[in-house]
């Protein structure tokens, strides 16, 4: 957990320092995709976020931060410092939820091509074990999979906010034997223990929204 002074605000931001040797799945704003990731960062910013360049300001917050290397970057208006931590047998899941716009995936609204207000639920895995690409994009479904039975759980008539994001961090495959997990479904060994921890920590902090 960072702090920092922002136009007069005091925020704050979390940081994984992973290190060489990770590679990450996301849809974060910046390095998001799949590749060699070295940090994660997941930063607030203010309601009616003003600017036009998130990446960009990620990655000046990451430089501030001294984050070198490839890294992917997240954002929201929720409190980071209200984070949720859960773990199953290894896996670790990090969340912050932000659900003041929050509504169904599936919506008979026109969708827009501009950046969605940030609200935001954050989410935020790391496994002990090497992923395949497949299994890393099937972590992706099955994280998401357990945020919806989370916030359904928590009593909130949604599938989430329109600017959610996920990463899943895991070991790079090809510094380890084998190709990596082939699954990460919900009825996977490494899948299920990924569901648990997010629904845990999304579901603590979804408990929490008015």
């Amino acid at each position: 957990m960072l702090a920092r002074r922002e136009d007069g605000l005091d925020l704050h931001h979390l940081v994984w320092r992973l290190g060489p040797g990770w590679r990450v799945c996301s849809s974060a704003v910046l390095g998001g995709g799949i590749g060699p990731r070295e940090w994660i960062l997941n930063a607030q910013v203010p309601g009616g976020y003003p600017r036009t360049d998130p990446d960009r300001h990620l990655a000046e917050i990451a430089a501030a931060a001294h984050l070198t290397g490839p890294g992917a970057g997240l954002m929201t208006a929720a409190d980071v410092t209200a984070y949720t931590v859960a773990a199953d047998e290894g896996v670790s899941a990090t969340a912050t939820c932000g659900l003041g716009v929050r509504g169904w995936a599936a919506a008979p609204a026109e969708g827009t091509d501009g950046p969605p207000r940030p609200g935001t639920v954050n989410i935020v895995v790391t496994l002990p074990v090497p992923l395949s690409d497949a299994a890393l994009v099937n972590a992706v479904a099955t994280a998401t999979e357990a945020k919806v039975q989370a916030l359904l759980d928590a009593g909130l008539d949604c599938s989430g906010t329109p600017t959610d994001a996920v990463c899943i961090a895991a070991p790079d495959p090809t510094a380890a034997p084998g190709p990596g997990e082939p699954f990460a479904g919900p009825r996977s060994r490494w899948g299920a223990r990924l569901a648990r921890a997010v629904h845990a920590a999304v579901l603590e902090g979804a408990s929490r929204q008015p």
